[in-house]
């Protein structure tokens, strides 16, 4: 997603003294200090932050939001670029804990070691010169943020809350709204901020939208429809998006919209059949099919019969899988948040690549299939890492495990995958020791068996 946003003037730029601290506001950081203590503490109340895992707050400043985050949450994050204020805070802080500073840049600080937290609230009184870019940063899967509050300039906020269709909504609307719910909460004039903004903000809430509000598309062709529609506002769709896999006559009677329309005229889920137009996709979502057909095994691992897979999972029957664990130059592991149409497990974080074997199929064949079928990855070969006896920890499945090596894109089927991220391992193994439910429980046994083995053979190099 791309967020842009007007830049407006912070104005000041000489030292003052403010809630006691004397300081320079940065015009290059667009920094505009918030001075109305209820406003403050009203926006703070907005995130929840009573009892919650972790909350961020990005941009503290002069603590204006966070005086009255301290003791609410189990754990507050600030993100502060500016030498000086880090300074500050790291002083007052010194020796309390539940209060961690990372002085880091917010468009871009790694959030991957928060995602152990579960749901991560966030709130910030954003800078006008980069809060587009925060947005970004934050908002776009995957992310462990479940839940912002923001403060920006109004016009941007505006932008976010627009209802698609609608004649204020633009692509910011659309491309945000795909995967959060924007609620507009107030106005807030330029009277309480030193220096002074040429303009009035806004504060707005964005939560996680479920997964299964929409219809599944192509992030990538998403965004590419949206932002091409939105490229020239008054020129009709036709005009503007490339051709389709039929007239354009036939795509504008499948939305209910006049072959005239423009992108202002189309709701998020219009936008998304488009897209799923674009695609091919005319079918409704249905997820795994029930009629597949497994090998049922006996405890040799030996094939006995085939079922389907309705049958497998209902009966609990012996049955082989496959997971591979993909991994970059950095030695990083991709894993996978399964989709909400998976049968089993479906949102939970998974191996970069997993699936059943088809009846007749070996693992090495099955190892190849998948990482192409899920990770858009053509592989000539894997490396066989163990193997796992069907059950309990495997959902009753002997399971191999392989790993590779890719260092390019990758490109995830939606109906398979949500979203999924390169993490280091050792990240991998404190998020799964403090969220084991996060994971699929047959990823988290191929994960202690790969360590057990890695660590293994770390002993054996060394001697």
């Amino acid at each position: 997603m791309k967020f842009n946003e007007p830049r407006s003037g912070a104005g000041g730029g000489r030292s003052r003294q403010i809630s006691g601290q004397r300081v320079t506001p940065r015009k290059s950081l667009g920094q505009n200090f918030l001075q109305d203590e209820d406003l403050a503490r009203w926006i703070v109340d907005q995130v929840e932050p009573d009892g919650a895992a972790l909350v961020i707050e990005a941009g503290p400043g002069l603590r204006a939001l966070t005086r009255h985050l301290e003791g609410r949450p189990e754990k507050l994050l600030l993100i502060e670029k500016d030498r000086q204020i880090a300074a500050q805070l790291r002083a007052h802080y010194e020796g309390q804990s539940g209060v961690d500073l990372l002085e880091d840049d917010a468009t871009q600080f790694d959030l991957r070691p928060w995602f152990k937290y579960g749901a991560v609230g966030f709130v910030g009184n954003l800078p006008y010169s980069v809060g587009g870019e925060i947005l970004r940063h934050i908002l776009t899967p995957p992310t462990p943020i479940a839940r912002a509050v923001i403060m920006l300039q109004k016009e941007v906020c505006e932008r976010l809350a627009a209802k698609p269709g609608s004649s204020g909504c633009s692509a910011l609307s659309a491309l945000v709204q795909r995967d959060w719910n924007v609620e507009w909460l107030r106005t807030v004039g330029p009277e309480v901020f030193v220096p002074r903004p040429k303009v009035d903000s806004a504060v707005v809430r964005l939560t996680l939208r479920d997964p299964s509000s929409l219809l599944i598309c192509e992030r990538r062709g998403f965004e590419r429809m949206v932002k091409m529609g939105f490229s020239q506002r008054r020129k009709q769709l036709k005009n503007l998006l490339p051709a389709g896999p039929e007239d354009w006559g036939a795509l504008a009677g499948r939305l209910g919209l006049p072959e005239t329309m423009r992108a202002e005229e189309l709701t998020l889920e219009q936008w998304v059949d488009l897209t799923r137009w674009y695609e091919g996709r005319n079918e409704a979502d249905t997820g795994q099919k029930a009629s597949e057909i497994f090998d049922v095994v006996d405890e040799n691992d030996q094939v006995v019969e085939q079922r389907t897979r309705g049958e497998v999972h209902r009966l609990g029957l012996r049955h082989r899988a496959m997971h591979a664990f993909v991994f970059n130059r950095r030695g990083e592991v991709f894993l996978q948040q399964r989709s909400h149409l998976k049968d089993v497990s479906p949102l939970a974080w998974d191996s970069s690549a997993a699936g059943h074997l088809d009846s007749g199929e070996d693992y090495a064949e099955a190892a190849i299939r998948e990482i192409r079928e899920e990770l858009g990855v053509e592989l000539k070969k894997t490396e066989r890492v163990l193997k796992i006896p069907a059950g309990p920890g495997t959902d009753n499945e002997f399971v191999e495990l392989h790993v590779a090596r890719h260092d390019g894109a990758v490109k995830c089927p939606p109906e398979e995958v949500r979203t999924g991220q390169w993490f280091p391992p050792a990240l991998v193994s404190e998020w799964i020791a403090a969220r084991p439910q996060d994971f699929a429980r047959g990823f988290r046994t191929c994960w202690q068996g790969w360590l057990e083995k890695e660590g293994k053979a770390r002993v054996e190099t060394k001697n």
